[in-house]
Order: C-alpha cells, then structure tokens, then sequence
C-alpha cells in the first residue's frame, strides 16, 4: 500500500545532506541551550556564557556555528555584539520535538504505572 500523504518527489541526495547538516547543528545539548536562551530575546556572548557556565571561548565557538547555519544573527550595539535568533523556524521545529517527547514521556509513565500495578 502507497503512502499517499506523501506526494512530494524524493529529495536528491544533496539535497538530504544540506537538511541533515542543518540538523546535525542542532544536535549539540550547548549549541541547543544557547538557541533556547536566545528564544527569550537577544543576548551577548558575555550574558550566554556567564548563564550557561562555560567558558567564553567555547560559546563564541558554538554561536559561530549557529550563525553559519542561518540560526542566528548577529548586530553590533555600541563595542558589543548581540547574538538573536535569525530563522523563527527553530521555534517550530523545538515545539516539535518537546511536544513529541512530552507524549512519549506520558506514555512510558502510563506504562510504568501498569506495570507497578500488574507486580
């Protein structure tokens, strides 16, 4: 039986290795926490690293990243750099996956509980 939500051709190859790599940045927990503190407003590299307790170095790394894969933006205010987040789909797409999770959560706590009651 066909799949018939499925009506788009096939990606080509390139064009499943530039989605896995816009994936692949996000699969860092740093990288992902910095996206999140962004989500509540612009910040800088002083404000991210001093929030996330890791060395400043390291978070200017990680922003670089975001930045090249069209996450974030960057503009400069005075002598400082404020990092925002540049593509509003990232909102999209971690309401996806927290919201997925959230219901597999439910669901192995739903099964835990059959289960006490089952011993």
């Amino acid at each position: 039986m066909k799949n018939k939500r499925n009506k788009k051709p096939p990606m080509s190859e390139e064009v499943l290795d530039l989605v896995a790599q816009k994936f692949k940045i996000l699969s860092e927990p740093l990288r992902l926490a910095i996206v999140q503190l962004l989500m509540s407003g612009e910040m800088n590299v002083t404000d991210l690293h001093t929030e996330l307790n890791c060395s400043q170095p390291n978070v200017s790394k990680h922003l670089k990243m975001l930045e090249q894969a069209g996450y974030v933006k960057k503009e400069k205010h005075g002598v400082s750099v404020y990092y925002s987040i540049a593509d509003k789909m990232v909102f999209q797409l971690c309401d996806l996956v927290c919201n997925s999770l959230s219901k597999e959560v439910d669901e192995q706590s739903r099964s835990l509980k059959k289960l006490k009651k089952m011993i």
